[in-house]
């Protein structure tokens, strides 16, 4: 999403780009510091679900989470070409962090008496920053890009205020459906502007190495939401076997969706966007798109952490079949996806899996007698089958490398 490094920068643009590869590509401790109001904002996103599980309120937790992560990812592109350490980028990222704390306030009224705050926090948030950057790159080759995203931002900031100012409930969702469209509709076409033209991602040279290590610590704030829904909800209920079997079922689901994505394939993705000829394609497709598949699996399977253990026995309702089961196979897509992206291929892993939680949600919707906890558990129990199966292919991948001459091929795209 960000324009090539010309020859020749004016002095005042230099000082503000962080250093490319080696220890300027590593993420800062400011950066991680940012990343605290998301976690807050990921912990608002699963509780709006849980306190709204039904077709409706889905559609608009998934729209807010859209949001939320387009203002995260834009501010991940912003610090991967300008140093977050510098005093002018730091000032402009506690601007950021202010409104976007404001504004992951806001989600649960988001659709009721709070959606005007919402709209100018999350206005605040993508143009105040944009703004600020094309202010510091006017007149020189690096605004051209700026400007065009800035303009797109102003469009879909029209819709976000537009959305706010209605009352009527649809009205305000089809306005921001359409708000949020345009702006991820934006950098396919390469921010088609008038009299702008338009940009390809071969001009988006971003550092692959830190984009990806930025998308890896998001994953970790997502999951590091459902051990703290884990932990509260058994501290919230004096444990009985059922609460312990729900406790442990959820608890092992978190961690395997930790080993599918980071035992092997983070590590090995990060190092082929870091070599790829055109990494702002695969910061694109790879990390800006389809990561938020699997942040959303995440938020829902949260939610069916919580409710597993608050109910684990009794009836059986649809809508925790669907965050049960729907959470793991939104990760388990996602991961897919991303793997099809930087490796090319599907796993036939994956399919199997998503194959046996469609099977799981048809079988527990129809059958009668089962409990969240069955549920709950043998969706765990797909996951972690998954998680196993990636460790016996890798290590089986790594003695027959072993065994024939020449340089190791990674795997990861089988």
């Amino acid at each position: 999403m960000f324009p090539p490094s010309g020859p020749a920068r004016p002095h005042r643009v230099t000082a503000l780009l962080r250093e490319r590869g080696g220890a300027g590509a590593r993420v800062t401790f400011f950066e991680l510091f940012f990343d605290l109001v998301f976690v807050f904002a990921i912990t608002q996103l699963s509780h709006l679900l849980l306190h709204h599980l039904t077709p409706r309120g889905a559609g608009e937790t998934l729209l807010l989470l859209l949001a939320v992560w387009w203002a995260w990812m834009y501010t991940c592109w912003t610090t991967n070409w300008f140093d977050p350490d510098h005093p002018a980028i730091r000032l402009m990222l506690v601007g950021v962090m202010v409104a976007g704390l404001f504004m992951a306030a806001m989600v649960p009224g988001a659709f009721g008496d709070k959606g005007m705050w919402f709209a100018v926090a999350y206005v605040a948030v993508q143009v105040g920053r944009t703004t600020f950057v094309v202010a510091c790159t006017w007149g020189h080759e690096l605004g051209r890009t700026f400007q065009r995203v800035l303009f797109w931002q102003v469009v879909s900031a029209v819709l976000w205020i537009g959305g706010a100012l209605v009352h009527d409930h649809d009205a305000r969702a089809g306005l921001w459906l359409l708000a949020i469209a345009l702006e991820y509709l934006a950098p396919w076409h390469g921010y088609r502007t008038p009299l702008l033209g338009r940009s390809s991602t071969a001009e988006w040279t971003i550092d692959g190495g830190h984009m990806a290590e930025r998308c890896q610590l998001f994953l970790i704030i997502a999951l590091g939401e459902t051990v703290l829904v884990t932990g509260a909800a058994l501290g919230g209920h004096t444990p009985s076997a059922a609460v312990a079997a729900g406790f442990v079922s959820a608890f092992v689901g978190t961690v395997a969706l930790w080993w599918i994505y980071f035992d092997h394939t983070a590590e090995a993705a990060a190092e082929r966007i870091a070599a790829s000829a055109d990494p702002g394609r695969l910061g694109r497709s790879a990390y800006t798109f389809i990561h938020i598949v699997m942040v959303a699996g995440i938020v829902v399977g949260a939610v069916a952490d919580e409710m597993v253990m608050v109910h684990p026995g009794g009836h059986l309702a649809d809508g925790f079949i669907a965050v049960a089961v729907g959470g793991p196979a939104l990760f388990i897509a996602g991961h897919a996806l991303f793997k099809r992206a930087v490796f090319g291929g599907f796993t036939r892993a994956r399919m199997v899996a998503l194959l046996g939680l469609a099977v799981l949600a048809a079988a527990a919707t129809s059958a009668h007698g089962l409990t969240p906890l069955a549920v709950h558990a043998c969706a765990a129990a797909v996951v972690v089958a998954l998680a196993l199966w990636d460790v016996r292919a890798h290590r089986l991948h790594r003695r027959e490398a072993a065994a024939l001459p020449g340089p190791l091929q990674t795997a990861e795209g089988r």
